[in-house]
């Protein structure tokens, strides 16, 4: 028969085995071997639930940013090429500054990383010597940058990985007063697919000669309209893996850990004109636009 003193052992001993494998599952990566190289901390604000008002800071990690062998310096974001300026104003209105770093290797400078705040949310980008746009920079939760353990959760920290689209809504399930503004404003659009974003927008995507994104607030308000496709076609939807393989590289090398959304092409007598592609890069949603071939034609931030 044990003891009272073996059950209070026993249950000490669980105790800091719990406590153990809870630090290690939320450990930061300044503990843990990191699979991904030269990370970046970003600071965000998130909201409460419940309406209050209140918030908390966290932070996410921008990842693989730069090798083994790099280093990253601060660099004031007004001595960067004017090219870098203009392609942010151009593909993210309303964006402001994070910060902006230099990447060296071997004394060189290599490229450039600028972080913006976006609709709420960081987006981290690389950018040539020249100014010239490289590619929108993985985030990771810190958990979810270890090489071993579980991890933040299957889908990330951004839950579109898990495969699962929980931002995707039937048309039927879109509100009312959502609804209601969308069909007064744009009576002669047709619906294809709808969305819904982090701060509980919408994005309502739509067909009228041309292709076009509506984004709406909760309570029925518009927030910003933009034409995908400008050329009048026939729009459907079509499958991933029916697109031309090009589209998969180019979106792999530019979105890494993007999460595609849907599909559409835009056709007329002659055959497929173009494709537009729905998808997800950490929290901001884009439309690309690629040619028949599955060449790159041009990319909008949705929200």
């Amino acid at each position: 028969m044990r003891t009272p003193k073996l059950h209070i052992t026993l249950l000490l001993a669980l105790m800091v085995s719990v406590f153990s494998a809870c630090q290690k599952n939320n450990a930061s990566p300044e503990t843990e071997e990191s699979a991904f190289t030269g990370t970046i901390a970003v600071s965000t604000t998130t909201a409460l639930a419940g309406g209050t008002g209140s918030t908390f800071k966290d932070s996410v990690y921008l990842v693989n940013c730069f090798g083994k062998k790099a280093r990253k310096d601060s660099i004031a974001f007004n001595t960067l090429t004017a090219a870098i300026g203009t392609y942010l104003a151009a593909n993210y209105d309303g964006y402001t500054i994070a910060k902006s770093l230099k990447i060296t290797d071997a004394k060189v400078v290599i490229n450039y990383i600028v972080v913006i705040n976006y609709n709420g949310s960081p987006v981290g980008l690389r950018f040539a010597t020249d100014g010239t746009f490289i590619a929108v920079l993985e985030q990771r939760a810190g958990a979810d940058l270890k090489i071993k353990g579980p991890g933040f959760h299957p889908g990330g920290p951004f839950g579109n990985r898990n495969g699962q689209h929980p931002d995707t809504i039937a048309l039927s399930a879109i509100p009312t007063a959502v609804k209601t503004f969308f069909t007064a404003t744009y009576p002669t659009d047709t619906l294809l697919h709808a969305a819904v974003t982090p701060d509980k927008s919408f994005i309502l995507i739509s067909k009228n000669q041309s292709l076009f994104a509506t984004g709406i607030t909760e309570a029925g308000k518009l927030i910003k309209r933009v034409q995908i496709d400008p050329r009048p076609a026939k729009h459907v939807a079509v499958a991933q893996a029916s697109l031309p393989a090009a589209v998969s590289v180019y979106l792999t090398a530019t979105y890494p850990g993007y999460v595609f959304g849907k599909a559409f092409s835009a056709t007329n007598k002659a055959g497929v004109l173009e494709y537009s592609i729905l998808m997800t890069s950490n929290n901001t949603k884009y439309a690309v636009r690629f040619d028949a071939m599955g060449v790159f034609i041009k990319a909008i931030a949705l929200r």
